[in-house]
């Protein structure tokens, strides 16, 4: 809900009414209700202490698995700690914009897919080591989930199993696996 408040101040003899639309405290950043349909109950709703709800939408497929108890505690951790890396590593993708005027060509001085600093060089590194400590099959299931946090039936599709259950249980499979040995990997435990 928004309200209006209307201060009034004099100037002389003429008064004018100054509005200024504020929005109340309750009701900044409060997802849409198509939002939380989408949620489907994965929300968390907290108070900041100020009168001011916070919104938590934990429906990515890796914490409705959790949620479920379908993980332990140090393989989610371990996952969690392989997005990070994905993430500062700059490896998710993102939206660019074309040039028109640009020659079809590839761009040598872009360095596009390089990585631009020190901190992405070092999570880089983390993360191929992740990679091949857990295999090119388990990584195709954790990075399909977690990072790109498509279903574990899409997961399991990409492996090719033919029905959704079967999908969906190879998919756990793997992910749990890749959890316990990323756990052991980073000594998480």
């Amino acid at each position: 809900m928004t309200t209006v408040t209307i201060e009034k101040k004099k100037r002389g003899k003429a008064r004018r009414a100054v509005g200024r639309l504020r929005l109340r405290a309750a009701d900044r950043g409060a997802p849409t209700d198509e939002r939380l349909r989408h949620a489907d109950g994965h929300v968390e709703v907290g108070d900041d202490g100020q009168g001011a709800r916070i919104y938590t939408l934990r429906d990515a497929p890796l914490d409705r698995l959790n949620g479920r108890g379908g993980l332990e505690p140090k393989e989610y951790s371990a996952l969690m700690k392989f997005k990070q890396h994905w993430v500062q590593a700059g490896l998710q993708p993102s939206i660019g914009s074309i040039d028109l005027a640009r020659v079809f060509a590839s761009d040598p001085g872009g360095f596009s897919g390089m990585a631009k600093t020190e901190r992405q060089v070092f999570h880089r590194q983390r993360y191929r080591e992740a990679v091949q400590h857990i295999g090119l099959r388990a990584s195709l299931v954790v990075e399909r989930v977690v990072c790109a946090e498509q279903t574990l039936e899409m997961a399991g599709f990409a492996l090719n199993w033919r029905t959704p259950a079967q999908a969906r249980a190879a998919a756990t499979e793997l992910l749990r696996d890749a959890g316990e040995r990323l756990a052991k990997l980073w000594g998480i435990g």
